[in-house]
């Protein structure tokens, strides 16, 4: 995972799998981009393979403490087969997804 950032957003790529032996450190770092920075929380979502319940959670959690922080969560890049267990979940309806310009067109 990296974090990049700017004045009005931070990028946090993640990883291939956001499950439950890597969401510890994930919510923690995530904490920490939240708390020292500013604007958009922007996660990259783009490598992406694999997420579990408890992977939804960090994202849930993290959107919660954007918000608190009052900045937005953004996520980026999100794969096909995360986006159904988010449409599935009806965490799409909660999270903010990014639709790519050709998308829209």
């Amino acid at each position: 995972m990296r974090v990049r950032g700017n004045p009005r957003a931070q990028v946090v790529r993640i990883g291939a799998r956001l499950d439950a032996g890597t969401s510890a450190g994930v919510r923690e770092r995530l904490h920490e981009a939240i708390d020292a920075g500013a604007g958009d929380l922007i996660l990259d979502l783009a490598e992406l393979e694999m997420i579990d319940a408890t992977g939804l959670g960090v994202l849930v959690g993290a959107h919660r403490r954007a918000m608190d922080a009052e900045r937005r969560l953004v996520l980026r890049g999100v794969p096909p087969r995360i986006m159904r267990i988010l449409a599935v979940t009806r965490l799409n309806r909660v999270l903010h997804v990014e639709v790519p310009a050709a998308a829209v067109a």
